[in-house]
């Protein structure tokens, strides 16, 4: 009997980005999905007190951004899983601290700043904790297995008297 597997073998895995393509695509995951949330905190804030529109929104935006830097920004190859989700929630806790500092600490200077200024504090706060998010994650979250060379993966099928049986052997 002729095996209906992929008669090539496929590459599983890969070698992660560098630090600067993993910067550039943490920026570009993290930042869009910042300026989506800093107007999704703006527009939720009219309906409750800014203070859990914030917290809503970094953590609907931190469960995205989590699965978009497993997958893209740091090159695993996979989703991120429970354990990486609650250590990148780590590094969010840490973001949204500062955050909501950087707004107190407006609000604490200037009685009802407006839209435009309080969003030039939230987005620069954002910035700031966005980096330090960035080492946390490239060091600790994401760093097991960097650098790991491509596995090969090719199927074997061992024909028995009913069905064959399929293995796959790893170079």
């Amino acid at each position: 009997m002729r095996s209906q597997l992929a008669a090539q073998p496929e590459t599983v895995g890969g070698v992660a980005p560098g630090p600067f393509a993993s910067f550039v695509r943490f920026v570009v995951c993290g930042g869009g999905v910042g300026v989506v949330a800093s107007g999704a905190v703006a527009l939720l804030a009219g309906a409750m007190p800014w203070v859990v529109a914030n917290a809503v929104i970094t953590l609907a935006s931190t469960v995205l951004c989590t699965e978009l830097h497993a997958l893209f920004t740091f090159g695993t190859g996979k989703r991120a899983g429970w354990r990486r989700h609650w250590q990148s929630a780590g590094s969010a806790g840490a973001a949204y601290a500062v955050t909501s500092l950087a707004v107190f600490g407006l609000h604490a200077v200037q009685a009802a700043p407006g839209v435009l200024t309080e969003q030039l504090v939230y987005l620069g706060a954002s910035g700031a904790a966005g980096v330090g998010r960035f080492l946390v994650l490239r060091m600790f979250v994401f760093a097991a297995g960097r650098g790991v060379a491509p596995v090969l993966v090719a199927p074997v099928a061992i024909t028995t008297g009913r069905a064959p049986l399929v293995l796959v052997a790893g170079a």
